[in-house]
């Protein structure tokens, strides 16, 4: 994950919303609902959860700016639809305890571009889509610890596929990352995307040359499936059962102390079980 510094949101919200308030709330589950945000505050909530979760629990780096204001952001923020799991059993900004990052092609297009081409070379797979394919690019997803559970997930997944249907989305892309900055720790898990879950032609995304690592560690022959499954961290684990494709080669983000991977999911291909778990009716 690659950040661009920026001191904060001049907007509260994409301008182009989902619709009416009534329409952001997505799902409601005991005191969990799957939701979109719509103030600057809630937006502010979900960069103070990021910052808990990435800087905080985990490895990253964070600018003196963010450490100051204890908040993850960056330039996307602004114009980018943020997914909030909000636990209603909880008071003020510790409501959100779940977030995913959402930006859509024509959004993209009309600002700074996708987050993911800081690391991937995405533009021959846009140039290759047929006329009028849609791409989302899913981002900057965390869930606070005691949060992590399947029942949070699911409602993640919900949302994602809610607004997915909403918006007629054709392909969901991103980046998902790997603890640890040495490729050769991770030589079993890359290995094994890499010969089981590797892109097809139409779809192949490379990363850029200066920054890609090699994630054909291992011949196809010495993996042990059970094993490579295992060091699978959860989200990965999930893209893939459900039907995602991994691009070609990993990228170090130093700041965040990952390893990133980049993955493609075609709507179409997705697995007919999750369909019926978080597709919306």
């Amino acid at each position: 994950m690659t950040t661009i510094v920026a001191s904060g949101l001049s907007q509260s919200v994409n301008s182009d919303p989902l619709g009416d308030a009534a329409d952001t709330s997505f799902a409601r589950s005991g005191s969990l609902e799957m939701r979109l945000a719509t103030t600057p505050q809630e937006i502010e909530a979900t960069q103070r959860l990021r910052y808990r979760v990435f800087y905080e629990e985990m490895s990253a780096t964070a600018s003196p700016e963010m450490a100051a204001m204890r908040r993850d952001f960056d330039a996307y923020d602004e114009y980018c639809d943020h997914l909030l799991v909000v636990d209603h059993d909880v008071a003020g900004e510790g409501a959100v305890v779940g977030t995913y990052r959402l930006l859509r092609q024509d959004v993209a297009e009309a600002h700074n571009g996708f987050y993911t081409a800081g690391e991937y070379d995405i533009a021959p797979l846009l140039q290759r889509a047929k006329p009028g394919t849609r791409f989302l690019e899913l981002g900057r997803s965390c869930v606070l610890k005691e949060y992590r559970t399947k029942h949070t997930i699911e409602l993640l997944w919900h949302g994602i596929m809610t607004y997915v249907a909403r918006h007629s989305m054709d392909v969901m892309f991103g980046c998902a990352s790997f603890t640890g900055t040495n490729p050769k720790d991770l030589a079993l898990p890359l290995s094994f995307l890499y010969h089981s879950y590797l892109t097809p032609p139409e779809w192949r995304v490379r990363a850029h040359d200066h920054l890609r690592v090699e994630m054909n560690l291992m011949p196809e022959e010495d993996i042990s499936i059970r094993d490579a499954v295992r060091a699978l961290p959860p989200l990965i684990k999930g893209y893939v059962r459900a039907g995602a494709f991994i691009g070609d080669g990993a990228v170090i983000d130093h700041q965040f102390g990952t390893t990133d991977v980049l993955i493609l999911f075609p709507v179409t291909e997705l697995n007919d079980r999750y369909r019926s778990k978080f597709a919306k009716n």
